[in-house]
């Protein structure tokens, strides 16, 4: 069986996985206004409402995807943090149920 690599708390359990909502709203907020900012420079340029709208959105597709680099890391790293932590507190939580001792 393969061991966590959720790191242990000072009090010795495990520790908390990373939060994820704040990696998630710094993503979000920053593809919507990558977005938004694509869109109303389309408009000055004289594009209508809805090709304004359409363009933006496909070109803050590559965009941000460039430039949120960083938060999109972040928000995969705690994502996937938090699904070992999950992982384990299940499998702790088999072990216990089956009344088995835990190893380790």
């Amino acid at each position: 069986m393969a061991e966590s690599t959720t790191p242990a708390s000072p009090a010795g359990g495990p520790a908390a996985p990373p939060k994820v909502l704040p990696w998630l709203v710094i993503h979000t907020v920053g593809r919507l206004g990558i977005w938004a900012l694509l869109t109303l420079i389309l408009w000055q340029l004289g594009l209508d409402f809805f090709s304004g709208m359409l363009f933006g959105l496909l070109l803050s597709m590559p965009v941000a995807y460039l430039l949120l680099k960083t938060s999109r890391e972040r928000l995969t790293e705690a994502l996937v943090a938090r699904s070992a932590a999950r992982r384990a507190a299940k499998e702790d939580l088999r072990t216990r149920l089956s009344g088995e001792q835990p190893t380790g």
